[in-house]
């Protein structure tokens, strides 16, 4: 199957509001709007069509600083950018100076306008490895990685972390004031520990300690899911913006709706019927042209089900969805597991 690609596909033309932009080094983030770095999700297909909608930053889903050095497989695709994108970071995580710098310098080589160094991880398998929120609780050796990489590369370097390690280590704004003194341009805090994972609700107002303590732009994330919740997080938090992940799942026009309310921005041309299959067809070719069919067809699974979950789709049709081998198949499917089931429920 043939590269779909979705920059193409999709053309819209923003006309930016700079009375909500703020910098990031030479980079002007406008609207003051993010996609978050998501394993697995934020991909370049993925991007690429929340870009189409239009928004402030994208980032790329974490890559890990020895293993892109080293080449090790399908490490350097999760840090692959379009050749025209001026508004993406590459997040990197790592606990070694040496591979974070030189990992910094071969994104920011490869066109990344931003690098973002992940503190904020709480999966095991990172922080077991020392790396992302674990970080937290070495703040002296953290702050070692994040100068290792301000003097390796010419791009501004942003920062992503949690509150704290636990309720008992809530060194947030100490480590974002460190940072800041030390060369980052700009911090997004997600407002739970790295204990909390994902339980229990972001405490945005806990943000607001950070917003105190540095002066760079600050982002809240963490339960931010529509204009309401943004609203919400920013008046609690103070920041400056949102960062914006889980509730895009399956509504990749989300980050540029809530831009246009807050900040006034454009409105996206939220596709519906018709549009909306091809829309989804076309994401769908996209991700099996950048995988490959074989990881391709598992890659896609998620976000199909996601957009079937908006869709309300029967547990039946989407189970012959998931479960399809063939693109034909899946695509053939789509327009029923889509428009078929939104007539139900109107019916």
């Amino acid at each position: 199957m043939e590269h779909t690609d979705l920059s193409a596909y999709f053309t819209h033309t923003c006309t930016r509001i700079k009375q909500v932009s703020f910098p990031i080094g030479t980079t002007h983030l406008e609207p003051p709007i993010a996609l978050a770095p998501m394993a697995g999700i934020t991909d370049r297909p993925y991007r690429d069509l929340v870009r189409s909608f239009g928004v402030g930053l994208m980032v790329s889903e974490m890559v890990a600083s020895q293993e892109m050095v080293q080449a090790k497989p399908g490490v350097r695709e999760r840090a692959e950018l379009s050749a025209d994108v001026e508004n993406t970071a590459v997040q990197l995580a790592g606990r070694e100076a040496i591979w974070m710098a030189e990992a910094a310098r071969q994104v920011a080589d490869r066109g990344a306008k931003v690098i973002d160094i992940n503190m904020g991880c709480p999966a095991k398998k990172v922080t077991n490895g020392f790396s992302g929120s674990a970080l937290l609780k070495t703040p002296d050796h953290a702050l070692s990685l994040i100068e290792a990489v301000v003097s390796a590369v010419d791009v501004p370097v942003t920062l992503k972390t949690r509150l704290g390690w636990d309720d008992n280590c809530l060194n947030a704004p100490d480590v974002a004031r460190r940072a800041q003194d030390v060369g980052v341009q700009m911090v997004t805090i997600h407002g739970r520990t790295r204990c909390q994972f994902y339980k229990g609700s972001a405490d945005w107002r806990a943000i607001s300690e950070v917003r105190a303590a540095i002066d760079v732009p600050l982002l809240a994330n963490g339960d931010i899911v529509d204009t309401d919740t943004a609203r919400a997080a920013l008046t609690a938090s103070g920041a400056n913006g949102v960062m914006i992940g889980r509730g895009a799942q399956g509504k990749p026009w989300l980050l540029a709706q809530v831009a246009h309310d807050i900040w006034g921005s454009p409105a996206p041309d939220v596709p519906e019927g018709s549009d909306l299959v091809d829309m989804i067809s076309k994401h769908y070719e996209a991700v099996l042209g950048f995988y490959g069919l074989d990881l391709g067809l598992r890659v896609s699974r998620k976000h199909l089900g996601w957009y079937m979950d908006q869709a309300q789709t029967p547990s039946v049709l989407r189970r012959q969805v998931l479960t399809a081998i063939a693109p034909a198949e899946v695509l053939d499917l789509l327009p029923e597991a889509i428009l078929g089931a939104n007539r139900e429920i109107t019916a």
